[in-house]
């Protein structure tokens, strides 16, 4: 963890700081917002997936999900740099992927940078650049993880 992430850990774990109820993902915006009872308490601009309007229709179609999600669980081991689990697809998703043939695809998770290149977040962060999720940088992904409990719903819109 960096210099900036241990700060950033010892101001979030103070009592004054909020507890997200609510994160706000605005998709045609690139910004993603964590509310504490309808109040925005932290703002980012993210990535996501290289073809980014519009709701996740199947594997491989580079889109994000758009409607009201949980963060079910957390993964620290992931091939990005720390992760949260967005529970896509959810019922109405699958049904719509069967009826169609296809398969609705899985595995979106806010995360940071791809491992070892975190450096690189100045320059990867103004461009659509994942499979389908939201990414933050490495220092964000920390404050979030520090604000966001799991279970916390997630609504993503364009």
């Amino acid at each position: 963890m960096t210099y900036k992430g241990m700060l950033l850990m010892a101001l979030v774990s103070a009592p004054v700081l909020a507890q997200v109820d609510l994160v706000r993902v605005d998709k045609s915006q690139r910004q993603m917002e964590l509310l504490e009872q309808g109040a925005v308490v932290r703002s980012y601009s993210v990535a996501f997936g290289a073809n980014p309007q519009g709701h996740k229709q199947q594997e491989g179609d580079e889109k994000t999900p758009e409607g009201r999600y949980i963060l079910d669980y957390t993964k620290e081991d992931s091939s990005f740099y720390r992760a949260m689990h967005i529970d896509y697809p959810n019922a109405q998703d699958r049904a719509a992927a069967a009826e169609h043939g296809v398969s609705p695809g899985g595995l979106i998770m806010v995360h940071g940078q791809r491992n070892g290149l975190g450096w690189l977040a100045p320059l990867t962060q103004w461009f659509n650049w994942t499979d389908g999720c939201i990414a933050l940088t490495n220092d964000e992904m920390d404050e979030f993880m520090a604000l966001v409990p799991v279970g916390t719903p997630i609504e993503i819109r364009w």
